[in-house]
């Protein structure tokens, strides 16, 4: 049997990714079943889970790309533009539709919750950290808690999210963004 090199091998955990994300954009949570991931993906079963523990593993896989990746943008420029990125390319973040989805998961599976937690970090850690620092500058309001902004900034993200996936993003949504990026911002 030919060895499979470790291009190949991330190649494929590419594709399946991709198609995973599709699926799970067009289908949800539930409704994305094997054999639609085998269909999305062009892989058998046994190529998605050789790469991916279960569904839950490949769906929290997903996650942590997206939370290494938003938290790269939270870095450099705040999770108000990680927002304005979602306005901008919607199709980059339709599989996020399924926030409801994991919000149920999130309140009655314990194993999931745990596991969300560990991949969603990051962002939190970054969106501290970023936060941490424009206190410092004087950019931010300071009298409010860090950890109170950083729940007022997710709630946004919530629901934006919600919007964008109920087919609700609208124009004004950026100047809403305008707003709640005021909002946070040192006067004078």
């Amino acid at each position: 049997m030919p060895k499979v090199s470790e291009d190949q091998l991330a190649a494929r955990r590419s594709q399946i990714l991709a198609g995973a994300r599709r699926c799970f954009a067009e289908y949800g949570y539930d409704g994305a079943t094997v054999r639609r991931l085998e269909e999305v993906t062009g892989m058998s079963r046994g190529a998605i889970f050789h790469h991916f523990k279960d569904k839950d593993g490949l769906f929290l896989a997903l996650a942590h790309e997206d939370a290494t990746r938003m938290a790269d943008v939270v870095a450099e420029e705040g999770l108000v533009q990680v927002m304005r990125d979602m306005l901008e390319k919607p199709e980059d973040f339709d599989w996020l539709g399924t926030r409801l989805e994991i919000a149920r998961r999130l309140r009655t599976d314990p194993d999931f919750r745990k596991s969300w937690s560990l991949r969603s970090a990051e962002l939190t850690e970054a969106t501290a950290a970023r936060l941490t620092r424009q206190k410092s500058a004087g950019r931010l309001r300071d009298d409010v808690p860090t950890d109170v902004l950083i729940g007022y900034l997710d709630l946004v993200m919530d629901g934006l999210v919600a919007r964008i996936a109920s087919g609700h993003a609208g124009d004004n949504l950026s100047s809403v963004l305008d707003l709640v990026e005021e909002s946070v911002r040192r006067n004078g």
